[in-house]
């Protein structure tokens, strides 16, 4: 890992000059920022690469739509609908409350282990589920759907609480997002995402003393990336097949990105993906100095694992300015389609339990 990192983040210094900047900053150098006079400088410290960090969730916000407010937080009022014994652990079906609009109810499953509701409190996980329209949120519970999901059901086994919220326009989660008051699907998730953190704070068998962890695969994995760029309470962030660069994704046609449960405002960028305000390059580089676990596999044709190592090539620099180790960012690439592997998938929960468990 540390071989190709090095290899690659030369490799991306020597074709700075031919990928196209980003708001007139290099994609990989991401040292370089815009000073207070409009120079562009190279970040030494933290503090001034906390100016590169705003502008690019700014550019994120453009697209996606602004982060809701404090207005926006009211009471979760969460509703247990139905409850099963899972034999470790019991999976209660709920919703809690996002926003104080008609149709602000978030449906998400909640797994708790039976040891935490004895009173050994537990960390808790957000897990985010990939694309599936027709039972949603069920596949990461391990309800159906393609193996190798059902992360909540097995973080759980392994006592963790777990929290999995549905994805909006998917299956039977269908919010009228105008009359929510939300730009776009990604935000009213990352949204919903947010408030799932405040529903595990407020739970009395949740440790949150080391943060929480979020993990997700295809749609999962990009929602996972987007919500702890906008929030630190996540300190791990697992990224299973969710993301290459927009130049590099379906050879720069982002027409998949413009979906009303995406970005509708994507579309003013199509056939023009360099001109797109944000990238994976900043966003991975936003984690830092927190745990980043990225399953990229090499025969994924949604995203293209090559893409994926410049991207962590460029970030590695920022995670080191951070404080943090090149260990913080850790690029898996097995032999495999669009799937989340048994061993990448147990890597992740190792990683998961060693930065938020006792």
């Amino acid at each position: 890992m540390r071989r190709l990192l090095f290899a690659l983040m030369l490799f991306s210094h020597a074709v700075a000059a031919e990928i196209p900047p980003l708001r007139g900053l290099s994609r990989t150098n991401l040292l370089q920022y815009h000073a207070a006079d409009g120079s562009i400088a190279s970040a030494s410290t933290a503090a001034e690469w906390e100016s590169r960090r705003k502008e690019a969730l700014a550019g994120f916000q453009k697209v996606a739509g602004p982060l809701p407010g404090p207005d926006m937080r009211c009471a979760l009022a969460p509703t247990v609908l139905e409850e099963t014994d899972c034999g470790s652990y019991v999976r209660r079906l709920i919703t809690y409350t996002a926003q104080p609009q008609p149709g602000g109810q978030v449906p998400a499953y909640l797994c708790i282990p039976k040891t935490a509701l004895a009173g050994a409190k537990a960390p808790a996980v957000l897990c985010l589920h990939p694309t599936e329209n027709i039972i949603g949120h069920k596949v990461v519970v391990g309800l159906g759907g393609k193996p190798h999901r059902q992360y909540a059901a097995e973080l759980a086994e392994r006592g963790f609480v777990t929290l999995a919220p549905s994805y909006p326009h998917l299956a039977s989660y269908q919010p009228d997002l105008k009359a929510l008051n939300m730009p776009s699907g990604t935000m009213k998730a990352v949204w919903d995402n947010i408030r799932g953190l405040d529903y595990l704070e407020s739970l009395p068998f949740v440790d949150s003393s080391r943060g929480f962890a979020t993990i997700g695969h295809s749609l999962g994995g990009h929602n996972s990336i987007y919500t702890a760029v906008m929030d630190d309470r996540l300190k791990v962030i697992v990224s299973s097949c969710g993301f290459d660069s927009f130049l590099d994704y379906k050879g720069g046609d982002i027409r998949g990105w413009t979906q009303e449960r995406y970005m509708s405002k994507m579309a003013s960028h199509l056939g023009k993906p360099a001109e797109v305000p944000f990238d994976f390059y900043e966003l991975i580089a936003c984690l830092a100095p927190r745990h980043v676990y990225v399953n990229a596999p090499l025969h994924d044709a949604n995203f293209k694992w090559d893409s994926v190592d410049r991207i962590a090539a460029a970030a590695l620099p920022v995670f080191k300015l951070r404080g943090a180790s090149e260990s913080h960012l850790h690029v898996a690439h097995p032999g495999s389609d669009h799937d989340f592997p048994d061993k990448e998938r147990l890597e992740s929960y190792d990683l998961i339990k060693r930065v938020l468990s006792p």
